[in-house]
């Protein structure tokens, strides 16, 4: 059994390179946004960031961000969930 959480000889459902939405989800503050991009970063290059977009909640509690990357392989996007899940800022990340 893999140690990543994932049966390694499961077939991959993306195919890499490909383009995916990363979504998070946290209290609407002036950092949020901010936060959310500088983790994403660390794991992508400048030229990988492809759009973004955020999203108010109806009642503005919350702010919903959505980035849409072009990711080079599983084990990236598994560090991007993780990094964004380890934030306490982060409530949701999809």
């Amino acid at each position: 059994m893999a140690t990543n959480g994932h049966d390694d000889k499961a077939p991959e459902i993306l195919t890499f390179p490909c383009t995916i939405d990363i979504k998070a989800v946290g209290r609407r503050s002036a950092r949020f946004e901010a936060l959310v991009h500088e983790i994403v970063s660390r794991h992508i290059g400048p030229q990988d960031l492809l759009s973004c977009t955020t999203r108010e909640s109806r009642g503005g509690n919350y702010l919903a961000i959505t980035l849409t990357i072009r990711a080079s392989a599983r084990m990236q996007l598994d560090a991007i969930y993780e990094a964004l899940s380890a934030s306490p800022e982060v409530l949701m990340a999809l």
